[in-house]
């Protein structure tokens, strides 16, 4: 009986290192190496942030073209916690009148701006206005504002347009110049070219006189 069962077991055994010799052995012969670089190129197609991604009119076009009327709904999500007019009293957050081109985080009636804010130093140009409403959290980390920011751009510029008839009436920047399209290069050129291919004979032609 004990035979029998050394017999068994032993076979066993034997075939559990013969089924795992054979697994080390496929797997040299079957292993994948994991691509550099993950996913399938499409053939036209850029990568969402690469070079070919479009990129959107900037903030002095915005600007330029920007709605007051539309800002002044805008500032509605702001009116909770701050007041516009002259004059007018701190809330949660301070008053807005005339803070385009103030200085940050000084002066409106006495109120307790956060270290962090203070830190900042500088005045609210349009630039910086435009980076502390997409994300007061990142332009100023530590800021006690709990507002997570506007991210459409148009309403940002809308916004700071309103806020700029409140007091402060500074000159809106012009649009940015519009690049060159690619066909217009591109005929400037040809048309560059021929002027030169022109010129060719008529210098051959008074040479030869």
């Amino acid at each position: 009986m004990d035979d029998r069962f050394n017999t068994i077991a032993g076979w066993a055994l034997f075939a559990g290192i013969i089924a795992l010799g054979g697994g080390i052995v496929s797997s040299k012969f079957f292993h994948e190496e994991r691509p550099e670089k993950m996913g399938y190129e499409i053939e036209g197609v850029e990568a969402e942030g690469g070079e070919g991604a479009a990129a959107g009119p900037g903030l002095n076009t915005l600007l330029a073209s920007s709605d007051v009327a539309a800002g002044e709904k805008v500032f509605a999500k702001c009116a909770a916690c701050h007041t516009i007019a002259a004059g007018g009293a701190n809330g949660i957050g301070p008053n807005l009148h005339e803070v385009v081109g103030d200085k940050v985080a000084t002066g409106r009636g006495g109120f307790a701006f956060s270290d962090a804010l203070k830190s900042k130093g500088g005045t609210w140009t349009f630039e910086a206005l435009d980076h502390w409403l997409t994300s007061p959290r990142e332009y100023a980390p530590g800021t006690k504002m709990t507002f997570a920011g506007l991210g459409n751009p148009v309403d940002r510029a809308n916004l700071i347009a309103y806020l700029n008839t409140q007091g402060s009436n500074l000159p809106l920047p012009a649009a940015d110049a519009a690049p060159a399209a690619a066909g217009d290069n591109a005929g400037a050129a040809n048309a560059a070219e021929g002027e030169g291919n022109a010129a060719a004979p008529a210098e051959a032609a008074n040479a030869a006189e």
